[in-house]
């Protein structure tokens, strides 16, 4: 046969294997991790290829399950007018004020001011 031919051969022969492992490595990598994931119910990044848990944002907030925002924002506005009603402080007024450094005994009084002559 043609030596030209039997090169081609060879050349497509390894293109197709590098091909093929190009598609498993891939396969490897980031779909049957992927898949996986999904099946625990996690988040596939694939970009850092991690799995993140999602986390349920009202567990965070402490609103109840089945509660949209704006009814819960309406019902914490309501309990908020509620404890101003009543008396309750504030988050703001229940915060204790920063104290002063307090003075050392037996220290010497600031100097006074000259006052100044006309």
């Amino acid at each position: 046969m043609n030596p030209t031919i039997n090169r081609l051969k060879l050349v497509f022969l390894v293109l197709f294997a590098i091909g093929t492992a190009a598609i498993w490595g891939y396969q490897f990598f980031y779909v049957f991790p992927a898949q996986k994931c999904d099946e625990r119910g996690g988040w596939w990044d694939r970009k850092g290829r991690i799995c993140a848990t999602p986390l349920y944002i009202p567990s965070i907030t402490g609103r109840p399950k089945g509660m949209s925002r704006k009814a819960w924002s309406e019902r914490q506005a309501a309990r908020e007018i509620q404890r101003e009603q009543e008396g309750y402080p504030t988050a703001e007024a229940a915060a204790p004020a920063p104290k002063a450094p307090a003075a050392k005994a037996g220290a010497a009084a600031p100097p006074a001011t000259p006052t100044a002559k006309k």
